[in-house]
C-alpha cells in the first residue's frame, strides 16, 4: 500500500522505474512513447547525457546557496543566455521552481512595479477564457479554466476574463482571420473601458494555448492589436510561456511568431526538461529599474528560487535548445508530424481540427464534423482516450471542457524533439487505434 496521495485516490499510477530516449518503462519492462512530453515538460527525452552530467557535476560542486546571501554561477549564465535571445527590452531574469510559481512572481512583480512608480489604484488583471496559468491561488484565478477555478473560487482575486483567439470555433462565416483577430482583440478595450482603464495592471495570455484548449495560436494580427491597446493604457503584457515556449513551438519563445514585445514573460516546463524543477519570470529593464529605483526590493521570494542545480540543468538544455539546434528541430519535425497527423486524420469523422506549431499539436474531437458537436461530456471521450491510449503504449494529453469548461474534448501532443520519424508513425499509429476503439 502506497503511503503516496496520488493525483486520483480512484486511479493509483503505475511505477515508472526508467527513462531512455522518448520513452519511460514501467516496472513490468513495457514501454510508454511519451507523445505529450509528460505534460509538455520532457522537450530532450529522458536519458539526455549531457544534461545528468551537468547535473552531476553541480551538485558534486554546490547544491545549494540561499539567495538572500548568494547568487550562483549556473544562475547568472543561464540568465545571461535566456536574455540574450529574449525578445526585446527583456533584461532581467527571476528564477523560480514551476510555472504555477512563475505565474505568481510575475502578478506579484506587476502590481509591485504599479505601486513604484505611484500608480497603486491599479490592483486588477484581465485574462482570457478558456486559459490556464497555474494552480496557486493568484494564478488559478487569474486562468479561465472553469472546472479547476470552480472549488476555490471564494478565495480568489477578482479578475476579468474576455474571449480566448480561438478561430476554429468563433471565427464567424466571411469574416478573415486578420478581422477576427481585430474583433476578438478589441474585447480588450472594451473591458477596460468597463472597469475603468486606471484600475488594470495588466493583461495575461498564452501565445499558444496548451492544455485549456490544445495548442491553439493566435491569428495573425491579434497580439499586435493587444500590445497596442496595452501601450495605450498603461497596461502591461504579461504573456504566459510555461508550456508553449523553449523551442515547443518552433521557436525559442513562442511570441516570436507573433511579432509581439511582452513586458513580463514566464517560462518553466521545458526550460528544466523534466531534469530539475525550473521556471523563470523575465521582465524589461523599465520594470526592474523602476524597483531598483524605488524600494530595491522585490518583495517576494521561495527557498529555492535560483537553485543552482536547477539552474544547471537549465543551462544545459537552452544550450542544447539553441547552440545545439534542437529548437530548429523542433520547428522541422514539427512540420513532419503535422503533414503526418492530417494524413491519418484530417478526414476523420470525428476529428474537427488539428492545429499547433512545432512539436506542439492539438486535435480537437467533435460528434459531427458539419457541425462541431461536441460529445455529451458524459461519455467523457478525452478520459477514454487516455487510457486506450496508455493501454496501447502512448502517453498523451486528453482534456475536455475544450468548448467552455463543461463541452468538448481535445487530445495535446508535445512530444520530446529528439523523435525519429519511425516514432512519429508509432505516435500517430497508437493514437489512430486509441480513437478507433473510442470513437468508432
Amino acid at each position: 500500500m502506497s503511503h503516496v496521495f496520488p493525483r486520483h485516490s480512484k486511479s493509483p499510477p503505475r511505477l515508472a522505474t526508467r527513462g531512455e530516449g522518448a520513452y519511460l518503462f514501467d516496472t513490468e519492462g513495457r514501454a510508454y512513447l511519451d507523445g505529450s512530453g509528460g505534460a509538455a515538460v520532457s522537450c530532450l527525452g529522458h536519458s539526455d547525457a549531457d544534461v545528468i552530467a551537468a547535473v552531476q557535476q553541480q551538485v558534486g560542486r554546490m547544491a545549494y546557496a540561499h539567495t538572500s546571501f548568494f547568487t550562483s554561477e549556473p544562475a547568472e549564465e543561464l540568465a545571461d543566455l535566456l536574455v540574450a535571445h529574449a525578445p526585446e527590452g527583456i533584461d532581467r531574469v527571476y528564477f523560480v521552481s514551476g510555472g504555477s510559481e512563475a505565474i505568481e512572481a510575475a502578478l506579484k512583480l506587476a502590481r509591485q512595479y504599479m505601486l513604484e512608480i505611484g500608480q497603486p489604484k491599479r490592483e486588477r488583471f484581465i485574462a482570457r477564457r478558456q486559459s490556464y496559468h497555474g494552480n496557486t491561488l493568484a494564478a488559478l484565478a487569474t486562468g479561465g479554466n472553469a472546472w479547476r477555478k470552480e472549488p476555490f473560487a471564494p478565495l480568489m482575486i477578482d479578475t476579468s476574463h474576455i474571449a480566448p483567439c480561438y478561430a476554429y470555433r468563433d471565427q464567424s462565416e466571411g469574416e478573415s482571420a486578420e478581422d477576427y483577430g481585430l474583433r476578438v482583440a478589441n474585447e480588450l478595450e472594451a473591458e477596460l473601458q468597463r472597469v475603468g482603464p486606471d484600475t488594470v495592471i495588466g493583461f495575461v495570455a498564452e501565445p499558444v494555448v496548451g492544455a485549456t484548449l490544445g495548442a491553439v495560436a493566435a491569428v495573425p494580427g491579434y497580439f499586435r492589436r493587444i500590445r497596442e491597446i496595452c501601450d495605450r493604457h498603461g497596461i502591461l503584457l504579461i504573456l504566459d510561456e510555461v508550456m508553449c515556449g523553449m523551442g515547443r513551438t518552433g521557436t525559442l519563445f513562442a511570441c516570436e511568431q507573433d511579432g509581439v514585445r511582452p513586458d513580463i514573460v514566464t517560462i518553466a516546463k521545458g526550460l528544466g526538461a523534466g531534469y530539475q524543477p525550473i521556471g523563470a519570470t523575465l521582465c524589461s529593464a523599465a520594470i526592474h529599474d523602476a524597483i531598483a529605483a524605488g524600494s530595491g526590493f522585490f518583495q517576494h521570494g521561495h527557498t529555492y528560487i535560483g537553485h543552482p542545480v536547477a539552474c544547471a540543468a537549465g543551462l544545459a538544455v537552452v544550450k542544447k535548445l539553441t547552440d545545439g539546434g534542437l529548437t530548429q528541430r523542433s520547428a522541422e519535425l514539427g512540420r513532419v508530424l503535422e503533414a503526418k497527423l492530417r494524413a491519418a486524420f484530417d478526414q476523420h469523422p470525428h476529428i474537427g481540427d488539428i492545429r499547433g506549431r512545432g512539436m506542439f499539436y492539438g486535435l480537437e474531437v467533435v460528434e459531427d464534423r458539419e457541425t462541431k458537436a461536441p460529445f455529451d461530456p458524459a461519455r467523457g471521450v478525452n478520459k477514454a482516450l487516455k487510457k486506450t491510449a496508455f493501454d496501447a503504449g502512448l502517453l498523451c494529453y486528453p482534456m475536455g471542457g475544450t468548448i467552455d469548461g463543461q463541452r468538448g474534448d481535445h487530445v495535446l501532443l508535445a512530444p520530446p524533439f529528439i523523435l525519429t520519424e519511425d516514432q512519429i508513425d508509432e505516435l500517430v499509429d497508437k493514437l489512430g487505434t486509441a480513437f478507433r476503439t473510442v470513437l468508432g
